[in-house]
């Protein structure tokens, strides 16, 4: 069952990245042709301070999700309550936090970007895109956060991609309309967006009833000040590039840097979609004591996931400049976009060191072992502001991917190292192996792709054909080395797929 719902939670993950690939590709090009760069990066940038708040929720969620994974295990059903009731009393005062946050960026951010628009509109925008945060904390985390501990994140993507659908109806509908304007247009997203949170609720009371009356009030969860200081350094490095472009450089660069992370911000979720509901099973695991069959099983993941990251980083440093000079053509300002390739490029050199680290950031959470990593997360969060501040003057977009690339180094060493020696118990050089492969064939396929190209990139439908075949090349080489090199585990994973499918067989025969 578990492996079954592991695998439910992939496939939504996938179908739900794919639609927010199809969301950020359409949206963003749609702002930029009928509002210009400056309306993109104004939006972009004021999306990215709206979450800083998440410093206040992320030391909570992680510490909610280790802790209902042993009380769920064991079916102790007031242990459960009493953690839900405590996320619950959390999240609402986050909201109330929020509400006050959002007072005091309405008045100051505007003075913060040198008047590039008017007062009243840039107030306006912080209020409009703020609803959906408000309302994802005041109405909907603590029961999302439920579900993924049950193995049921699977709930959740479909709702998010419901959501996802149906703004971008709305919004190719709208900007038919003339003089249609922006606020507009991202309030009928907001509204949209909240349909998420009250869907989530009204499955969970319904499915489960739950009822939070008995919980003790009292209770207290424990390590969310630690668990705090971990994912600082995620928000940290998702959120510090555009605020050091907001404040020392322009919103052009904001705009620019926003294009790019559209496509790795889309490959990173496809990557991802792979990590959902993982944590859950690794910490059923590890709350049942199952030690040598987590061993095995992350064994198995790890080569798996790592042959996912290859294939499709390894494509995307190839093809991130190509497919930014086609979606930016016919724009009147797509020089600015195409004459930052290396940065795009040490972009996605950022983010897959962000992949490699996924599979034993998973496991620390899944242990939750957040004060014994909190020292490597700090370092990491100052050590990518500071360089990222001192770079930019000078570099500009590319001091500020420089500033990212180290700090993820960083982290990446520390979550290697703890897992394996801490709750692995197994040697670091198995987990050091498999990553300088990664690099071994991702270095293999850049330069094989270099004379892969068949057409010149004027158009989608040839960026596609390219895109093919190197992604065929890429994927040839990658399983083809793995498969020879960890049969076991891929031989593990292949199992896994059988037993899932072979359940789902019996299922359907039986009903018949």
């Amino acid at each position: 069952m578990r492996s079954k719902k592991a695998i439910y939670n992939i496939i939504t993950n996938l179908l739900l990245e794919a639609v927010i690939v199809i969301y950020g590709f359409i949206v963003p090009k749609i702002i930029i042709g009928h509002f210009g760069s400056d309306a993109n990066g104004l939006v972009s940038s004021i999306t990215q301070f709206l979450g800083y708040i998440v410093l206040l929720e992320s030391g909570f969620g992680p510490v909610v999700k280790a802790a209902l994974y042993k009380p769920l295990a064991k079916k102790n059903n007031q242990e459960v309550t009493n953690i839900l009731k405590a996320s619950e009393k959390f999240f609402r005062r986050i909201a109330i936090i929020f509400l006050i946050y959002i007072g005091v960026l309405s008045f100051a951010y505007p003075l913060l970007i040198n008047k590039q628009f008017d007062y009243l509109f840039t107030f306006s925008m912080i209020l409009i895109l703020s609803i959906t945060s408000f309302c994802e904390y005041y109405f909907g985390m603590t029961y999302k956060l439920f579900l993924a501990s049950k193995q049921k994140g699977y709930i959740t993507s479909i709702i998010q991609m419901i959501t996802y659908l149906l703004t971008i109806i709305a919004v190719v509908l709208l900007i038919k309309i003339p003089g249609m304007n922006i606020q507009i247009i991202k309030l009928a997203t907001g509204l949209i967006f909240v349909l998420r949170p009250l869907l989530q609720n009204y499955y969970v009371k319904k499915k489960y009833h739950i009822d939070l009356s008995v919980a003790d009030k009292d209770y207290k969860l424990k390590q969310c000040w630690d668990a705090l200081a971990q994912h600082i350094a995620f928000v940290i490095h998702e959120k510090t590039d555009t605020t050091v472009l907001t404040i020392f450089s322009t919103l052009k660069n904001v705009s620019i840097y926003s294009v790019y992370h559209i496509v790795v911000r889309a490959v990173k979720k496809l990557v991802s979609s792979f990590t959902g509901g993982i944590d859950a099973s690794f910490g059923d695991m590890i709350a049942k004591e199952e030690n040598e069959n987590l061993n095995k099983k992350f064994s198995a993941y790890e080569s798996f996931y790592f042959s996912i990251s290859t294939i499709v980083y390894s494509c995307t440093l190839v093809l991130i400049v190509p497919f930014i000079t086609v979606y930016t053509k016919g724009l009147s300002e797509a020089t600015l976009y195409i004459d930052e390739g290396i940065f795009g490029i040490l972009l996605v050199i950022s983010e897959f060191c962000w992949s490699i680290r996924q599979p034993y950031s998973l496991l620390v959470t899944a242990a939750g072992h957040f004060k014994e990593t909190k020292i490597g997360a700090i370092i990491e969060a100052v050590s990518n502001i500071l360089i990222s501040v001192i770079l930019v003057s000078k570099f500009g977009l590319i001091g500020v991917a420089i500033g990212t690339i180290f700090a993820m180094l960083i982290r990446t060493i520390e979550f290697v190292y703890h897992t394996n020696k801490h709750i692995l118990h197994r040697s670091i050089f198995v987990s050091i192996k498999k990553i300088l492969l990664v690099i071994a064939e991702t270095s293999l396929i850049v330069f094989i792709s270099k004379y892969l190209r068949v057409y010149s990139y004027t158009s989608y439908l040839r960026w596609l054909i390219n895109a093919i075949i190197i992604f065929s090349v890429s994927g040839a080489i990658t399983i083809t080395i793995n498969f020879l090199l960890y049969r076991k585990e891929f031989q593990e994973v292949l199992n896994l797929l059988k037993r899932v499918l072979t359940r789902k067989k019996k299922k359907v025969d039986g009903d018949k």
